[in-house]
Parts: C-alpha cells; structure tokens; sequence
C-alpha cells in the first residue's frame, strides 16, 4: 500500500507539501476543485483578521482586571491573619497592582506622566476627561502611587459595581458611588479624588475631535465649594486612539439614554503613545457659584487639550509618536 506522502512525490514531476495536502484533502472529502475552496477561504482569513484584530484587542483590558481581580484574592487568602491585626493589610496588594498596571502602561503605551508637581500635598478634586476606557486613569494610579505614595480615590458609574467579581478590586482602589456626601466626607479627610463629569457618556459617545461631554452637571463644583479644595484638571493624550467606539451610530445613543448601560462596541487596543498631562489647580474661592466653577473648570481641561492633543486625532500619528526620542513639552 502506498502511503500519501509517496504518493505525492511519485512520477516524474513531484509535488510541493501544499499541493500534496490538497490532493489528499480532496480525496478525502470527495470534493472537485477543493483548490478553489482553499483559496477562497485564505483570501476571506485574510480580508478579516484586522478586523478581527481590533475588536479582540480591546478584550485584553478585561483580562487584565479579571488578573487583577485573581492576583488580590491569591493576596488576601494569604493575609487573612493580618487582615485581623492591620488596617493596612492592602497596602502591598495596591503596590503590587501598581507595578502590574504600570508595567503594562509602560511597554504597550510607553506612558508617561507630566505636571504630578501640580497635585498639592493635601486634599484636592482631580477632574479628567474620560476616554472610551479607564486604562488610563489606572496607569496614572499607578505612576501616582509609585512615585509620590499617594492613593487617589474614584466616583465611578454605577453600573461597574454591578460587574461580577469586581466588589475586591473597586475597594481596594477606593472606587466609590459618589454621592455628595460621601465625596465631600472623603476630601475632608484629606483624600486626593478624581472624578470624570462626562462619564460613561463622554467614554462612548465624544469622538477624536475630543469635545467633552459634560451636559449641565456641575455636582462636581459644589463638592469642591463644600469641601474647600482646589480642582486640578487632568488630560491623557491619544486617548481616543488608543481604543475607539462606535458611538457615532445614532441608535446606539439613543439605546444608551433607554438603559444607560454601556453597549457601545470598541475596537482598536492599538499600542499608541499615551502622556497624562496635569494642569495648574484651579484655587478654591469662598464666593463663586458651581456653574461658575464648573465654566471654569471646563476652560481650564479644553485648554489641555489644545495644548497636548493635534485635533482632530489620528491613530498611525498616535502610533508613530512612540518613536519620538523627545519628550513633548508640559
């Protein structure tokens, strides 16, 4: 009996391993022609792996905080004794995400931080533009942590609370709902706080012209006028380029103002450069209303992003600005 590959390279011409793994394919099957079929099929995997590409990518931040998530339960059951005796007991677990979260920023992004010499000593309101994911609030937490051992507490949308596993990773970074109250409880205490106006909305729904999508909140001003610290505005550059949504499609809008839940698709996880730029506080003053403060706290974050971000953005400049040996000026 002759075996396939002998058969192949019998006769006075012999086959390449392609052409053999066809014939025998076809034989196989019964199929006239299987060479077509192939080719087709090739030409298809073709046409769609950088779409496939795009819409996979941005699946890797999940597997990132799911890591996360695994890496502080490994943590925990390995603290459970001194859980009992310290108030401290996160504190490694913080210092080991940090590491984690900017390790990634550093080689996927190669992030940078600027202006951190603006966040004052004490308490303060960090407002920032929100991009279509939090990767890079999270870098900057990160970068904050290491470098000035300083946490930064959180107002995020409620649906993220309602994320399965996620209850341990939102306490331990101090993730909160955001009442008033609560935010203006926590500055007091001399916490440093962040919160984006926009939200969920401005993620999925402002494009790479970088508009902010605020509406008519100002609740943000007045915990700042209750509690009586500066607002430090903050912007990451190439944002939008580094994930992009589908929010411009009229439908999904409208589907998100029914449910408000995040059903917008992303696509992108492109490897772009990302720099976190930090402006000047905006000092607190006894007499000026929230929609005063918040006019002005918009003026203050569109001007970072004039300064920092080329309108209207684009991902291959995003990309090739990871080659740049010099830094862009603050």
């Amino acid at each position: 009996m002759i075996g396939g590959n002998e058969s192949c390279t019998a006769g006075p011409i012999p086959m390449s391993y392609l052409t053999c793994l066809t014939y025998i394919l076809g034989e196989w099957t019964g199929v006239e022609h299987i060479e077509d079929y192939l080719s087709y099929t090739v030409y298809l995997l073709w046409v769609l792996f950088p779409l496939a590409v795009v819409l996979i990518l941005p699946g890797g931040l999940v597997v990132l905080f799911y890591t996360s998530i695994l890496l502080l339960h490994i943590y925990k059951r390995k603290n459970e004794i001194k859980e009992a005796y310290s108030h401290n007991v996160w504190d490694g677990a913080r210092e080991m995400l940090a590491t984690f979260w900017d390790g990634h920023g550093r080689i996927w992004h190669g992030y940078e931080l600027h202006g951190v010499e603006n966040i004052p000593e004490g308490p303060g309101l960090i407002v920032f533009y929100h991009g279509p994911t939090p990767a890079d609030y999270l870098y900057f937490v990160a970068k904050l942590l290491m470098r000035k051992k300083r946490r930064c507490y959180v107002v995020a949308d409620h649906f993220v609370f309602r994320l399965p596993g996620f209850k341990i990773l939102l306490g331990v970074h101090g993730v909160m709902h955001g009442p008033k109250e609560e935010c203006v409880s926590a500055l007091k205490k001399g916490c440093l706080l962040a919160i984006a106006p926009g939200g969920v909305r401005e993620a999925l729904f402002s494009d790479e012209m970088y508009t902010i999508v605020w509406g008519d909140r100002k609740g943000f001003a007045q915990v700042a006028i209750d509690a009586k610290v500066p607002i430090i505005p903050m912007f990451t550059q190439n944002v939008r380029e580094g994930v992009r949504t589908l929010g411009g499609i009229k439908i999904l809008r409208s589907l998100y103002e029914r449910i408000r839940l995040p059903i917008v698709p992303l696509y992108g996880g492109f490897p772009v450069k990302l720099r976190t730029f930090i402006g000047e506080p905006i000092p607190y003053e006894p007499n000026i209303t929230a929609e005063e403060l918040t006019a002005k706290t918009k003026t203050a974050l569109q001007a970072l992003i004039g300064k920092h971000q080329k309108i209207p953005g684009n991902i291959f400049r995003a990309l090739m600005e990871r080659f740049q040996t010099q830094k862009k000026e603050d």
